[in-house]
Order: C-alpha cells, then structure tokens, then sequence
C-alpha cells in the first residue's frame, strides 16, 4: 500500500480509504472487525465515517476498533443530516457543528478528528458561519484539518476564500462522488482541488455496485440491489445510458483479464487529482476486490481506453469544439 500526502497537511495517508458506512447496518460487530483487520494489515491507515452513518453505530464500532492504536490512524467524519428529533440537530450553523462534533469524538473515543467534512452544503446557512464553525473547533484541537462534501465547485472556492480572508484555517480535504459513470468532478471540482492543492477522497467508485458486473447480462435482470431497492441509488444511477456503460465496461475487464470493482477502483485513484478513493463493503470478499485494486497498474493508456468507455463531460464553458481540439 502506497501513501499519498494529504491536500497541504502533511500528512501522509494510504491509498485507499476504507468508508464505514456499512458498520453497524450491513456489516455486524464482527464482521465489521474483520473488514478492519484486513483494512489494517492491507495498510491502511486512513478511516471515513459520519455520525448519521447508522444512527451513531458506525463511529461507535470504529471508535471501539481503533482503541490502543489511535495514533496511527488518520480519521474522517461528517455532520450535516438529521440525527434527532430536534429541529435544530441538523445542517451546518455553528450551533450544531459543534454539538455534533462533540458527540462524534464521544461516540469514537477519541480527544480529536483529523479531518471534519460539513456533509453537505446548507442553503439555510451563511457559509460563513459554518466556516466559524470549524475554525473554532479547529482552534480548540478538537477537529485538525477542516473540510466539505458533496460541494460544488465555486462553494468550495467560496469557502477557502472566505477562510483565507478572516485568517483561517482552510479547508484541506473535498469529497465528491467520482466513478466511471459520474465525472462531473473532472470538470471543475479536480481542478479546482489541485490548484488549491486541497486532498480529493472521493465516494462510490464503483457506482454502488453498477461497475462490478452484477447488474450486467442476463443475471442483471434478476438481481437485487441497491439500485433496485433504494430510491437514492435508483434515482442516481437508473438512467439507460449509465448501465450500457457499465456494460462495456464490464465486457472489457473480462477481456483484459481485470476484475471490475478493482478496475473501476483503480481508475478513479489514478487520476493526478485523487489522494484516496473511499472503498467500501458489506463483507470480507467485496472487501478484497477493492483492496485488489492497488496491485493494477492502472497505466495512461489503459486509463485512456477505459474513459472512452463512458462519457466525457463538457466542459465548464460547454464549447465542445475546444473539447475535441485538445484530444486531436
């Protein structure tokens, strides 16, 4: 397992990042154990949680995992969506960031988080706001390096200029959904990330399972799923184009010997903006497939011919015409 250095901190993180979502849901106590044992001797030292990850289990099981290690560990966790009854136990304002900060490092055992992700972006909220927010946690060593998800370009850059302006500390980490068949980051979130030289860990790789080939070829039609079941995934991923995608892209690891979840894996970590795509899993075996995809050598041209197999976003501007100049 190769290390990457995190947006500006220093810090050095694996290559992959092992996303906990399934602990406490899909993945019982001990199952989820054994996901992080194998996490940790594959070598990573890099963990991603949120506290509506299962209700608070998520970080509960994590926190309890990591005791007499801590301080070999890099971790992650959010805030953002409802986690109770209380009209205001949600968003960003500074109020709850700080609630919910608080109760994550209760909930994970710990005295701080490395990285503190505002899940979502909170129309209700000055942005500014929430930038004091994390500035005040930051200055009280609960949370090391601030950071968002699921922003969009210019909210993002609004936000480290912001930061900038008032002399604080800036966001050093975005995580945005990034795969095969969702590459709106390349257009302006990648790089505007390298330009701030701010660390990308993006989520879902492997589309929520489309890439791995089970929702390809006559088995797909019977098989179950969150694409099936869950009305986000449906609604994410249920359009024609993005299955005849996964199609081919399926077919063409078949042919080339590779397996898909490695594969799709291994394209988004190669990308020069990427510090570590987010894996996760239901069980040891789904596990191993995307802790495989560090052993392929994910080369320019195999990275070139794999994009061919979806498609390209427009660019910012949307003239397509410069687009195809600069592949010429």
């Amino acid at each position: 397992m190769k290390h990457k250095s995190l947006g500006r901190t220093g810090v050095q993180v694996s290559e992959l990042c092992f996303g906990t979502m399934s602990f406490g849901g899909d993945a019982d106590k001990s199952t989820s154990a054994a996901m992080y044992k194998a996490c940790r001797d594959a070598g990573i030292n890099f963990f991603d949680c949120a506290d509506q990850y299962n209700k608070g289990k998520s970080e509960e099981i994590l926190g309890a995992l990591m005791r007499g290690h801590r301080d070999d560990l890099v971790i992650t966790t959010k805030c953002f969506n409802p986690i109770g009854e209380d009209i205001n136990a949600r968003g960003t304002s500074r109020r709850h960031v700080i609630r919910a900060v608080e109760a994550s490092l209760k909930r994970l055992q710990t005295d701080r988080v490395e990285v503190m992700f505002l899940h979502h972006y909170d129309k209700r909220t000055p942005l500014e706001e929430s930038m004091r927010a994390l500035e005040e946690l930051v200055r009280a060593g609960k949370v090391l390096y601030p950071a968002v998800s699921n922003y969009s370009a210019w909210q993002t850059q609004r936000a480290v200029d912001l930061q900038e302006r008032h002399n604080w500390a800036r966001l050093q980490v975005i995580q945005p959904m990034y795969s095969l068949v969702k590459r709106q980051a390349e257009v302006e979130l990648l790089p505007m990330a390298e330009a701030n030289g701010i660390g990308v860990m993006p989520y879902s790789p492997a589309a929520a399972g489309l890439l791995s080939g089970k929702y390809s070829g006559k088995q797909g039609v019977k098989a179950a799923g969150r694409l099936k079941t869950n009305k986000m995934y449906e609604a994410r991923y249920g359009e024609k184009w993005a299955f005849e995608v996964a199609d081919k892209f399926v077919a063409f690891c078949k042919k080339k010997g590779l397996h898909p979840v490695s594969t799709a894996v291994a394209w988004v970590g190669a990308h020069p903006a990427i510090t570590a795509p987010i894996v996760g899993a239901r069980n040891l075996e789904q596990l191993q497939d995307s802790l495989n995809s560090v052993r392929i050598e994910m080369t320019p041209a195999l990275r070139a011919e794999i994009s061919a197999l979806s498609r390209t976003p427009a660019p910012a501007t949307d003239r397509l015409e410069e687009l195809k100049a600069a592949k010429a």
